[in-house]
């Protein structure tokens, strides 16, 4: 009798994983519609957000502006503020860390994403599709946190 028990709940263990393993399909026919920035209906106009994302402990602020003309990204402009030495961050700015090695890289690939991220969602339309350089995450956090405070402003 325990043996038949045994089997019995063996099996339902088995039915109960098997079933399990093929309800989880989720409904991704369009998923590139439900992400796509300018298909949120943004109004047309220029747009400026500004942001230091989780970043708080720190001076930095990202200041995006973003044109949308005909529902479309037409012009993104991107800079990052350093509030405590009132200046922008840009390709002379590792000059701050000389002699230290890491930070000069750091800043240079920093460096590379402001420059690069708002060409890449001028072309993909969608702040989802635009990838951090590599090394570069902390200017793309700031991207991504002042250009969504930009389009709040828009909708």
């Amino acid at each position: 009798m325990n043996r038949k028990v045994f089997y019995v709940i063996i099996t339902f263990i088995v039915i109960l994983i098997a079933g399990s393993s093929f309800s989880r399909e989720t409904n991704h026919k369009y998923p590139e519609i439900l992400i796509q920035d300018t298909l949120k209906k943004y109004s047309d106009g220029i747009f400026e957000g500004k942001s230091r994302p989780f970043y708080t402990d720190e001076p930095y602020w990202g200041i995006a502006t973003i044109t949308i003309r005909n529902g479309s990204f037409s012009e993104i402009r991107f800079i990052i503020r350093d509030s405590s030495l009132h200046e922008a961050f840009d390709e002379k700015y590792e000059r701050h860390f000389e002699g230290n090695e890491v930070y000069i890289q750091q800043s240079r690939n920093d460096w590379k994403g402001v420059q690069t991220y708002p060409r890449k969602l001028a072309e993909t339309q969608d702040i989802g599709k635009v990838d951090a350089v590599s090394g570069a995450t902390w200017s793309y956090n700031i991207f991504k946190a002042s250009i969504d405070e930009a389009l709040k402003k828009s909708k």
